[in-house]
């Protein structure tokens, strides 16, 4: 049966985005990965946050929307190959809607703590579940879900992906693979609404 529901263009779901956190009370997250579920990658849309690492040695995180704090909405850049460690989300709610795919999600356990209980003794990081999402899928992930690893499993295409991140991170923890170690990471934005930021 045809609907008369006007298409769900980027301008539309980035405005449904923001309309959600005028609300007062907490953000509907099921409604928020309903918004980006419905819209239909078109890469007009989003070219000017198409901004690859001129190396291609690393991804990109190109801010989108800052969301008056709230919230953060960001195109991430995957070059070939190329992925992020295994990381937390510092308690954030974190939707990942592939622009352009494929991109491949390694979930993981949280390490074991000591008996101390306030650091991680030397131990492998344990694999849950791997997931490739092609393009216009959309997956979630929180820390009480585990920990994970994004990465363009592509040798010859770049893939594209739309963060929201609520509240926004500006920091989190990267784990070691192969000893669990952590590191704190800084978040920094390659650019800001379609313009490259000044690197130091």
């Amino acid at each position: 049966m045809a609907t008369n529901e006007p298409q769900m263009t980027w301008e539309r779901m980035c405005a449904a985005i923001n309309e959600e956190f005028l609300r007062e009370g907490e953000p509907n997250i099921d409604h928020l990965r309903e918004c980006m579920q419905a819209y239909t990658s078109n890469i007009s849309d989003w070219e000017k946050y198409n901004m690859f690492d001129p190396q291609r040695i690393r991804y990109t995180r190109n801010l989108v929307d800052e969301g008056n704090g709230k919230y953060n909405l960001i195109v991430l850049c995957w070059p070939e190959g190329q992925g992020s460690p295994i990381h937390n989300h510092a308690g954030s709610h974190c939707l990942m809607k592939i622009l352009r795919g494929p991109l491949k999600e390694t979930m993981f356990a949280w390490p074991s703590k000591s008996e101390e209980g306030d650091e991680y003794p030397e131990q492998s990081m344990q694999e849950i579940r791997c997931s490739i999402y092609q393009t216009d899928e959309v997956a979630y992930i929180n820390d009480s879900l585990g920990l994970h690893r994004v990465e363009n499993p592509s040798h010859t295409d770049g893939s594209v992906s739309l963060h929201l991140y609520i509240p926004p991170i500006t920091l989190c923890e990267a784990f070691d693979d192969n000893t669990a170690r952590t590191r704190t990471c800084k978040m920094k934005f390659d650019s800001r609404g379609g313009e490259q930021v000044a690197t130091d």
